[in-house]
């Protein structure tokens, strides 16, 4: 038989902290699905129990204690909150892809499409990356109906 990888081992105020979640009931059903699982693995249940008690994907154990083993408590919620993200278009990069929309499209051309636009304002160096994707563009002029190309 093999070893588990992951191991719940919960001290007490987390097993404490997990059984106050659960019992309360104003969380997400997904956070409180984790809770519970990590709880049931600390009990020493095998994945396939876990599924069976709780009607989960055979996954959704196993993942939960991985994140368990790598964020300790904060594994119940599954966004991780450190995340590290920098916009491509700021204030400046927006202000010139609305102009640029809103500007007559190239020749040849009887509108901007949003792969001409993000070509272009790499092309104008107008944002410090090497390229931008459509759906930033899309996204972006998502919020400005008025410089939408299409």
């Amino acid at each position: 038989m093999s070893r588990k990888q992951h191991v719940v081992d919960l001290a007490d105020e987390e097993r404490q902290e997990l059984e106050t979640f659960v019992s309360t009931g104003e969380r997400r059903p997904e956070d409180i699905t984790r809770a519970k699982i990590l709880l049931k693995a600390d009990e020493g249940l095998t994945d396939a129990t876990i599924c069976e008690h709780l009607d989960c994907s055979i996954g959704t154990p196993y993942k939960t204690r991985k994140s368990y083993t790598d964020r300790g408590i904060a594994a119940i919620h599954r966004r991780k909150p450190d995340r590290d993200y920098t916009p491509k278009l700021d204030g400046r990069g927006e202000a010139h892809l609305v102009a640029l929309a809103c500007s007559e499209p190239p020749e040849g051309r009887s509108r901007w499409t949003y792969a001409l636009l993000a070509d272009r304002l790499v092309t104008l160096e107008e944002i410090e990356f090497d390229s931008i994707s459509e759906e930033t563009v899309r996204q972006r002029l998502k919020k400005r109906p008025e410089a939408t190309p299409l």
